[in-house]
Order: C-alpha cells, then structure tokens, then sequence
C-alpha cells in the first residue's frame, strides 16, 4: 500500500510536470525551426525574383 502511495506521488509531483515541461520544449523547437524556414522561405522568394528580374 505504501508502495501505492509513492507511486502516486511520484506520478503526479514528478512525472506530469517532467511532461508538461517535456511537451513545451518541443513546442518551442517547432516554433524555431517554423521561423527558420519562414527566413529561408523569404530568401528563396527575394532570390527568385531577382532571377526573374536579370533575364
């Protein structure tokens, strides 16, 4: 019963927290990598258009 106990608290003091924070951080990566190719996106478009604008 007491191993129940620990159990619970473990579960619930440590490892939800640990998932929450786990969750966020691949949140933010996503939100990184998202800016990143919004960047490149821009570059590729200014790139282009210059193509287009030399021929």
């Amino acid at each position: 019963m007491e191993f129940l106990a620990l159990f619970s608290f473990l579960f619930i003091y440590i490892g939800i927290p640990l998932t929450i924070i786990f969750f966020l951080k691949q949140i933010n990566e996503i939100k990184e990598n998202s800016e990143l190719h919004s960047e490149q996106n821009k570059q590729i478009i200014q790139l282009l258009k210059q193509l287009r604008d030399s021929n």
